[in-house]
């Protein structure tokens, strides 16, 4: 950059897209490359955006969303004050940021983690410290509490991780909880909780009570399949809440999205039930994967992770070959989502080649 800027915007590493399926003649390509929800949105939410949003695109949403943070809050037991939307939860994770971080602060996160972490953290001029996770792809939580300092403003903990689908345990959860000061806040960004089978889980909010400083991110883009209208949440203390809001977007969260999230919380159990057959679909190619001889740690996200080494460049080229987009992290591995059942069944077919082959 040759004009007048912030020098810590050249350290941000761009966020990277998953890339789009690959168009290839004659063949029906998948994208399994961002985690998005395999199926369409339900009629009746399609409906409730046609009848009761579109027609108002002409005014301004309800900044602060208070019939959906209403929603939320009746199901949490939480108080609306204690609530806010953001597009998606990567906002709300960066309203947080950008409320308790800056230069010469210090936010302790896993790596690989999210890979929005570290663009949001530089984004506030604050530093990252990046706490390598344990060889089967989970938070080393006692390195993670080592890693906290004076300095530090923000503890994150994904649950489940994203990349890796590692499960961050309650016992490991309630350390961590336990050993940060009091006026620290630990945030738990569990994006991709519904499909998380771990019996052994951290259900943050079961902290909340006890621990005023945990903040919670969840988001509909993900179980709900809202990915495309942008609207997520966060769940903390009133007082941390509303310094949010003065960090947020104006009207980020459109209307339409407002009004197809409320849809879809009124149709869980259905939307449920399309999470567990992707459970179950995730089981049966983590059981196909280890006849063929992967070696992978039990995935609790809707996608899995392949430790691939030096060689996953190579592997991921395997994959757009035949039509296929998955996320490869050059020099570690590659993260795949459990989509469409043609698409995961391709999927294996590459797998079961690239064992054969070596890899």
């Amino acid at each position: 950059m040759s004009y007048r800027h912030r020098p810590i915007v050249d350290t941000i590493p761009g966020y990277r897209q998953g890339k789009p399926a690959p168009a290839l003649p004659g063949v029906h390509s998948y994208k399994v490359s961002s985690n998005e929800n395999p199926f369409g949105p339900l009629p009746s939410v399609t409906k409730a955006i046609a009848e009761h949003a579109l027609e108002r695109i002409n005014r301004y949403p309800d900044m602060r969303g208070w019939e959906v943070v209403s929603r939320i809050a009746d199901r949490y037991g939480l108080a609306p004050e204690q609530v806010q939307l953001g597009c998606g939860s990567t906002e709300v994770i960066t309203q947080l940021v950008s409320l308790v971080a800056g230069p010469g602060d210090e936010v302790v996160y896993p790596w690989r983690s999210f890979e929005a972490y570290p663009i949001i953290v530089a984004g506030a001029g604050a530093t990252s410290v990046q706490v390598p996770n344990r060889p089967d792809g989970s938070h080393d939580v006692d390195a993670m509490i080592a890693a906290v300092t004076d300095r530090t403003r923000l503890v994150i903990l994904n649950n489940p991780n994203n990349p890796t689908s590692a499960s961050l345990a309650d016992e490991d959860a309630r350390r961590v909880v336990a050993a940060v000061p009091a006026d620290v806040i630990v945030l738990f960004d569990e994006a991709y909780f519904q499909f998380n089978t771990d019996p052994d889980t951290s259900v943050a909010k079961d902290l909340m009570h006890d621990h005023p400083n945990i903040v919670i991110a969840h988001t509909f883009s993900k179980a709900y399949g809202l990915a495309g209208l942008r609207i997520g949440y966060a769940m903390g203390a009133a007082d941390v809440i509303e310094g949010m809001q003065k960090a947020a977007l104006p009207f980020g969260v459109s209307d339409v999205a407002q009004q197809a999230a409320l849809a879809s919380m009124d149709v869980r159990d259905e939307l449920m039930r399309r999470v567990d057959d992707i459970v179950v679909e995730r089981g049966r190619m983590v059981a196909a994967l280890r006849e063929q001889g992967w070696t992978l740690p039990e995935p609790y996200g809707n996608f899995f992770w392949l430790e691939l080494g030096k060689r996953t460049t190579e592997a991921a080229d395997r994959f757009t070959a035949v039509g296929l987009s998955v996320r490869a992290f050059p020099d570690e591995g590659i993260r795949i989502s459990i989509g469409e059942r043609l698409a995961n069944d391709r999927v294996l077919e590459v797998c079961a080649a690239l064992r054969d082959e070596g890899f």
